[in-house]
């Protein structure tokens, strides 16, 4: 189960479509490769702080 987004939230941004239930884990995988891959671009450029632009 999605444990890093609000499936409420979601569902209020997609207010005019129909949300299967597989769509939430699958965002939250697509969310936890972003926060992975903003962290690591983070780390290569020597901070411990991840920044916008890291997206």
């Amino acid at each position: 189960m999605a444990d890093l987004i609000v499936q409420a939230a979601v569902k209020d941004q997609l207010t005019d479509h129909n949300v299967s239930s597989d769509f939430y884990d699958a965002l939250d995988g697509e969310v936890k490769d972003l926060l992975a891959d903003a962290a690591q671009r983070a780390e290569d450029n020597d901070r411990k702080t991840v920044q916008s632009r890291d997206l």
